[in-house]
């Protein structure tokens, strides 16, 4: 009896009830327009980094034949990520060995990652490029060893035009010094790299493991970062209004053209004559 009055008691009006319900619909339809507009933010928002993102570059590769040349040679293994698998020296000594066998004994070459690895086999191609009177720059094979961008497939395509006597038609155009600067030209201005990532992307830990010598390597960071700031200045020159880029006095002044200075100037000659 007890419970049955006091549920009867916590029983609200017919008036009471509408009210309720008023209140909760009204919290519902809040609540349904609120989700709404976070799923249109979101839609848009998705929207907006396909349209930044559409020009991102695509993944380095080398050109058709000598993709074929490549599957031709029969390597141990196919190289899927040419800026890795290059990078340790073993397959550009495998490729050699099909062409100089004698001078090539791959039990001697480490399909290592460690830097000791990758200066051993290099070492040893050197010499046999020095044999050879094969020239290529020393720039080009240390971006190989440390994974610059583009390096590995310029030294893939000059060793191709090398030992095959054949010409590429589209040899693909490297930045100098093998940065990242194309890449980041690609990419939207909010998406681009800051100077502790851009000196991150640019100068590798085996780079300085190589050349331990602090000087150098300041030289080398000082170098990126006024790459990096004269890529800022760029990118206030070509959209001023989001960096909020005031113009100066003197690009507010107003400019005469010349001959708009001719007659006063022979007015003034002809007062000093008289």
């Amino acid at each position: 009896m007890i419970r049955r009055q006091q549920v009867a008691a916590l029983q609200l009006p017919s008036s009471s009830h509408a009210c309720f319900y008023a209140t909760v619909n009204n919290e519902t339809e809040g609540v349904c327009s609120l989700y709404q507009a976070n799923v249109r933010r979101l839609i848009v928002s998705v929207v907006f980094k396909k349209m930044a993102y559409s020009l991102s570059p695509k993944k380095a590769g080398l050109p058709r034949e000598v993709l074929k040349w490549l599957q031709s040679l029969d390597l141990s293994f196919f190289p899927k990520n040419v800026r890795r698998d290059f990078s340790n020296g073993f397959l550009v000594a495998e490729i050699f060995s099909w062409y100089f066998p004698r001078d090539f004994q791959m039990h001697s070459f480490d399909n290592g990652t460690s830097l000791a690895a990758k200066q051993s086999n290099w070492s040893q191609i050197e010499k046999f490029f020095v044999k050879q009177n094969i020239s290529l720059f020393k720039e080009m094979i240390d971006g190989t060893i440390h994974c610059k961008p583009g390096a590995a497939e310029l030294l893939v395509q000059e060793i191709y035009t090398i030992l095959t006597n054949r010409s590429i038609q589209a040899i693909q155009r490297v930045e100098q010094g093998f940065t990242d600067k194309p890449y980041q030209d690609q990419l939207p201005m909010v998406a681009r790299a800051t100077a502790s990532v851009s000196i991150k992307s640019n100068l590798s830990l085996t780079e300085v493991k190589a050349e331990p010598n602090i000087i150098t390597n300041q030289r080398k960071v000082l170098a990126i970062i006024h790459r990096h700031l004269e890529q800022r200045k760029e990118e206030r020159v070509l959209d001023p209004k989001r960096f909020n880029v005031k113009p100066t006095l003197g690009e507010q002044a107003v400019r005469l053209l010349a001959h708009q200075h001719e007659p006063n100037l022979q007015m003034n000659t002809s007062q000093a004559a008289c």
